[in-house]
């Protein structure tokens, strides 16, 4: 028997998507530059040309945008797509790169807790997404254990501890510039004791460039894999959509290092036009887990490519 983490409840589903739907179109978006304009054309080789130029603007790079520009164009070609409407069309082709990825966490219940780490570079949001994900675990009625493994930030345990309170989840903490992977030992020996089912593990912020740090996430997988020798059975890569291609360079560097298995993607609420989340799963094709539009809990969700395709150029929400 294995434990998914879903989206089951459809007034939360609905809401989210109005707020992924209102975010992701402010500002300098999609649909605020010359997209919404293309919408509106004949769709010829002048308009693909025009909204190749438009999708590498909207970080969607250079892989991506040249998979969508020949899927349009081979929907061009069909009579049964000639009275479609380009914003539907390029829904259509987003859709068809993202939903194979579309891929909810899947927690197998075993006799040991399951282990959940979460690494990626500062500043993208890894303790507020671990204490979102721990408040979904434990509404589920999962017993969840946080490992404060960021050591380095201060205060960092402290607002663990805070996410701790919110969900239900007991957290295991040592004090500041403590080693990171005895803290996660110490949590894995608690999870057993308590009969815990899963255990999130924060760790501090690291460059990927940050060789030394890299490292220290080696270590913490091979104190993991003592206890349990598929542990981490999660490793959990959070991006910050803002940065851009930037994110890509991390997702690309972090799986090499470390073998990620899953994305959240944040920050889509900020100044982000989400074209980052087709580029990374062009180039990757890692599953993507949850998106973020916010800092509040229910700004979390699982990630839903039809959904976030039609936010993306505006459509409707399937």
């Amino acid at each position: 028997m294995q434990a998914t983490v879903s989206s089951d409840a459809e007034p939360r589903e609905r809401g989210f998507f109005a707020r992924l739907k209102a975010r992701l179109n402010q500002g300098r978006t999609w649909l605020g530059g010359g997209l919404a304009q293309a919408f509106g054309r004949d769709l010829d080789e002048a308009l693909l040309t025009d909204l190749e130029d438009e999708l590498l603007l909207a970080d969607v790079g250079i892989e991506a945008t040249e998979a969508l520009i020949e899927a349009l164009r081979r929907k061009a070609r069909r009579a049964e797509s000639a009275d479609q409407p380009l914003r539907e069309l390029l829904r259509q082709c987003i859709v068809e790169l993202l939903e194979p990825l579309a891929q909810p966490l899947v927690l197998e219940e075993a006799d040991g807790p399951k282990v959940v780490l979460v690494v990626g570079v500062n500043g993208t949001g890894k303790t507020t997404t671990i204490g979102k994900l721990a408040h979904r675990l434990t509404s589920e009625g999962r017993s969840v254990l946080l490992a404060a493994g960021d050591t380095f930030r201060a205060a960092a345990a402290e607002q663990l501890r805070r996410w701790g309170e919110r969900a239900g989840a007991a957290v295991v903490s040592q004090t500041e510039g403590a080693d990171p992977a005895a803290v996660v030992h110490d949590a894995l020996e608690a999870a057993r004791a308590r009969g815990a089912d899963v255990v999130l593990a924060d760790t501090a912020g690291r460059l990927h460039t940050a060789g030394g740090l890299m490292d220290e996430l080696d270590k913490i997988a091979r104190v993991v894999r003592r206890f349990d020798q598929n542990a981490p059975h999660e490793v959990l890569l959070v991006l910050d959509a803002t940065q851009g291609q930037n994110a890509l360079t991390q997702a690309v560097e972090f799986q090499r290092r470390i073998g990620v298995t899953g994305l959240v993607i944040t920050k889509l609420d900020g100044s982000a036009r989400g074209g980052i989340v087709l580029a990374i799963a062009r180039r990757l094709g890692l599953p993507i887990r949850f998106i973020a539009v916010g800092e509040d809990i229910e700004d979390f969700e699982v990630f839903d490519a039809r959904a976030f395709a039609a936010a993306l150029v505006g459509a409707g929400s399937r």
